[in-house]
């Protein structure tokens, strides 16, 4: 019995990307609460949030953690366990964290299709509630080429 040929529906099927822009998102929330659980020594929640884009797409990845997340960072890093007052900047031991926690993220599955302009996460721990937004450049071969330099020099 001779095999059929496929239909240009099946072959449009399976010629999909493996990944659709919002599974990295999803993934990244993911990964994002296990290393901040981790580096923070409390459970933390990361619920996905829709991110408006940026005017313009920056070249590398642009972390945007809000005081509350940049405040519990430095109050738990610093061996604190009552968040209380407001950090000035935000802690480049943080961006630095979540720079590595994206850059191997994204290189053990980048995504096929374009980058999303930004994605954002509602980040939930213990009595405080943050938002973190990231900027994602326009090309998955920058973003490639930027996760790699990251480990290399992380």
């Amino acid at each position: 019995m001779p095999l059929l040929d496929l239909t240009p529906a099946e072959i449009a099927f399976l010629t999909l990307p493996a990944a659709r822009p919002d599974a990295l998102q999803a993934r990244l929330a993911g990964k994002l609460a296990a290393t901040l659980s981790a580096r923070l020594r409390l459970p933390l929640q990361a619920e996905v949030r829709a991110a408006a884009a940026p005017v313009e797409a920056p070249a590398t990845p642009a972390w945007q953690p809000d005081a509350a997340l940049a405040t519990l960072w430095l109050t738990r890093r610093l061996g604190g366990r009552h968040v209380m007052g407001v950090a000035a900047s935000v802690p480049h031991t943080l961006v630095h964290t979540l720079d590595a926690m994206l850059a191997e993220c994204w290189l053990d599955a980048p995504a096929q299709s374009a980058l999303p302009p930004a994605l954002a996460w509602h980040l939930r721990c213990d009595r405080t509630q943050a938002t973190l937004v990231l900027q994602l450049p326009l090309s998955t071969t920058d973003m490639t080429r930027w996760a790699r330099e990251i480990i290399r020099h992380g």
